[in-house]
């Protein structure tokens, strides 16, 4: 069977770096001389597995989802990690500049990405395929287009909208939409998705999306833009579908050994033991910078104690994600980083822990959180605290003086649940409080900063795409 982790093609675009005669949109494919030819299924899984691809650097412990949702918001710190250190602790700063070389990364690679799903949908249009498989490849590069737009329009603000392949004068013409207009794609891509998707139960290949995934993502769509109506209707058909449920217990859902459980939504596919296998660094990336465990740690996201202090007395999840120091010899180090994604047994090559543990980017926790906000109904939410063996909310000894209300209480909740999987900025964001609640922890914030600048060398190269205010 051919799965996603297994086939490592990956379709390598060329954004050029410098230049002002060149286009920030220009994405000419450098390393895949067949790109114009597609033709077979062969062919087609290929280019559908190199666009799926892309979610290992987006989602990468080092990515732009780690940094916008980790570093920006009370969750994590860095202290000395690999690359440029200023660039880097910018983003915990909330003191990004134009030129800041990371944002500009994260703005190549999210059009990278992009570029690999808009080249399927462009030639499979015309392949002489199964239309039903022409359905499902089309319904799968949609889905991807709308979760890269929709992490890009949470970090930019408005963006150029490429749905088709550029060429570099082409480009030129396209400027930024309004957020409006981007979300009006998301919503196009996502609804046309969820029509072709196949259930859960009914997904063959590990890690391709099905129907709940898209329902999933449309839910937060709407929830980002106020709409509750339409995202109860759409979050309550992922639970009426019966396809997933909360497993057992908190701690199962970790470990190099755990994946695509029940209530895994949509997960990223990794496969350790061999570095020439998409091996997960999340291990290596978040432990500490210490060679205590046959590896260098990359010390990334280190977490605050801001986060450790307020998981409940009793809470699990506590210790189940946070290891409070590490051992080198007879040493022990105070300083807290992630757990969740552990592997200790994973073999080392040159220094290199090839670590097995998947990434979940939706799960059904999520979902239930995300019903009691769009709802009202604290029963969702109970469910997860049930779980954890914790007092639901409404009982006489959940901890009213401090949650005292359901979204304060949703807050908290979604805190300790999704700590460090990339989920904090986004949901502060969402519910206006980023800078009430980073500003009383010490935060530089603003309203300017709840977006990231646009980089200074795309508007060098067109001078017609404006800035984000306040940079």
């Amino acid at each position: 069977m051919k799965t996603i982790k297994h086939i490592l093609t990956i379709v390598c675009i060329c954004l050029a770096a410098t230049g002002c005669k060149e286009s920030f949109l220009e994405l000419k494919p450098i390393s895949n001389p067949t790109a114009d030819n597609f033709k077979t299924t062969d062919d087609f899984e290929l280019a559908v597995n190199a666009a799926y691809s892309s979610l290992y650097t987006i989602y990468h412990p080092e990515g732009a989802m780690s940094y916008v949702n980790e570093q920006m918001s009370d969750n994590a710190i860095v202290y000395n990690i690999a690359g440029i250190q200023a660039d880097k602790w910018q983003f915990k700063d909330l003191a990004l500049s134009t030129t800041n070389t990371v944002v500009y990364q994260f703005w190549q690679d999210y059009y990278k990405a992009l570029f690999n799903a808009n080249i399927v949908l462009n030639k499979i249009e015309g392949a002489s395929l199964d239309a039903t498989y022409k359905d499902g490849v089309k319904a799968q590069m949609m889905f991807l287009r709308a979760l890269y737009y929709f992490n890009m329009v949470q970090t930019w603000g408005d963006l150029p909208i490429v749905t088709t392949p550029l060429t570099g004068e082409e480009s030129y013409n396209v400027l930024r939409s309004p957020q409006s207009a981007v979300y009006d794609q998301i919503k196009k891509d996502l609804t046309a998705a969820i029509d072709k998707l196949p259930l859960a139960s009914a997904v063959t290949i590990p890690g391709r999306v099905s129907k709940g995934a898209a329902q999933t993502l449309l839910g937060k769509v709407y929830l980002a833009l106020g709409d509750k109506t339409s995202a109860a209707t759409v979050l309550k058909e992922v639970v009426n579908s019966n396809q997933y449920s909360l497993i057992p217990t908190f701690a199962g859902l970790w470990g190099p050994t755990v994946k695509n459980t029940k209530e895994s939504i949509f997960e990223i596919q990794y496969l350790g033991g061999s570095a020439s296998a998409p091996f997960s660094r999340y291990y290596q990336t978040y432990y500490p910078v210490t060679a205590g465990l046959g590896f260098i740690g990359t010390g990334m996201n280190q977490i605050t104690d801001d986060l450790y202090n307020e998981y409940e007395a009793g809470d699990p999840r506590r210790d189940i994600t946070i290891a409070l120091g590490y051992t080198s010899g007879t040493t022990f180090t105070p300083q807290k980083f992630p757990t969740k994604w552990t592997n200790t047994g994973a073999t080392i090559v040159n220094g290199v822990s090839l670590a097995n543990n998947n990434f979940m980017v939706l799960r059904y926790a999520d979902v239930l959180l995300m019903l009691s906000e769009v709802t009202g109904d604290a029963s969702y939410l109970n469910q997860v605290r049930t779980r954890a063996g914790l007092p639901k909310f409404g009982d006489a000894t959940y901890p009213s003086a401090k949650y005292a209300t359901l979204d304060l209480a949703i807050e908290h909740e979604r805190r300790m649940e999704l700590a460090i999987e990339f989920q904090r900025w986004f949901d502060l964001k969402r519910t206006n409080r980023a800078v009430p609640v980073l500003g009383a922890k010490g935060k530089a914030i603003t309203q300017t900063k709840l977006l990231l600048p646009i980089p200074q060398i795309v508007r060098l190269q067109n001078e017609a795409i404006v800035q984000n205010p306040g940079y």
